[in-house]
């Protein structure tokens, strides 16, 4: 099937995707709310196919890039967490030292998008480890409705210490340059901005429509926090305020984008979701903040 954009399909029937992308609702329920949108020669399960992800388009940065080293590794957390947690480990081809970033995955593990996003950082001059947050369970199973299942039995709060975990590991590697910034997608984008309520070391954090920390939490925030929302993700759109209000009360540096007319999860290009104006100008703020934070 040809690649399809938001554009193609009504609002409502993206925000139902969501629902069920977020595991609110299962494909059964999906698939009859749907019925409404189908229409002559494009059935609900034509519908559902293409909605979901394609990873092959997310890739722009191969694994055997010459630019970059890429390996799978393990990292051994603490008792509060699972114990250890896998993920893709990349960094540039050259260089002894770099600023480190730990990349944060979606609600369904460490998929290929999310690779290729470490990659991606590794091409920039940073060091990236993408940890797999299915670890536990045997690891992202291939594909995002098994993952998004899976998901749902994890505990939160032990993974977060792994991912603090991690952030210690990156922070003491003799390749790395002891500064560390945090980024991450929808559950990720959330993980960042708790990362750096727990941790006022954290160098830096980006957000990419991930939810915010209460009023409370966001005053011990210590990092330099940039938040990416899309327009049409009205109830991240909705909490925003109020996170910056926390912000600016905490005397945090800050900065934060609405994307006109983009989509929750604009910026994963596997899905009809993708915005590449708003991804491509996401990611160069990304960087640009990266740079400045951690290699400054």
């Amino acid at each position: 099937m040809d690649r399809k954009h938001a554009s193609d399909f009504p609002q409502e029937l993206l925000n139902l995707f969501d629902l069920y992308q977020h595991g609110d609702i299962d494909r059964r329920t999906f698939l009859d709310r749907a019925k409404v949108f189908s229409v002559a020669g494009m059935t609900t399960g034509m519908l559902f196919d293409a909605l979901r992800p394609n990873y092959g388009w997310a890739q722009q940065v191969a694994p055997d890039d010459s630019r970059i080293r890429a390996e799978r590794v393990t990292v051994t957390t603490s008792d509060a967490g699972y114990g250890e947690i896998e993920g893709l480990l990349a960094r540039p081809a050259q260089g002894d030292s770099f600023p480190a970033i730990l990349v944060v995955h979606e609600n369904r593990g460490l998929n290929p998008y999310i690779e290729d996003v470490a990659r991606r950082f590794a091409v920039e001059g940073f060091m990236a480890f993408a940890p797999d947050g299915l670890t536990s369970l045997g690891g992202f199973p291939g594909t995002d409705e098994e993952g998004v299942k899976m998901f749902q039995q994890i505990d939160r709060m032990k993974l977060l210490e792994d991912f603090i975990a991690s952030v210690n590991w990156l922070r003491s590697r003799p390749d790395s340059t002891g500064k560390v910034g945090a980024v991450g997608f929808c559950f990720g984008g959330g993980v960042a901005s708790s990362l750096a309520v727990r941790l006022p070391d954290l160098n830096a954090a980006v957000s990419f429509y991930g939810s915010a920390p209460s009023a409370e939490d966001a005053a011990k925030i210590k990092a330099p926090i940039l938040v990416h929302h899309g327009e049409m993700d009205t109830r991240l759109v909705g909490s925003w305020p109020e996170y910056e209000a926390a912000l600016k009360a905490a005397g945090v540096t800050y900065e934060g984008y609405i994307y006109p007319g983009a989509q929750h999860g604009f910026h994963n290009d596997t899905t009809p979701r993708y915005d590449e104006k708003a991804a491509t100008l996401a990611w160069q703020r990304t960087v640009a903040w990266f740079n400045t934070h951690l290699k400054g």
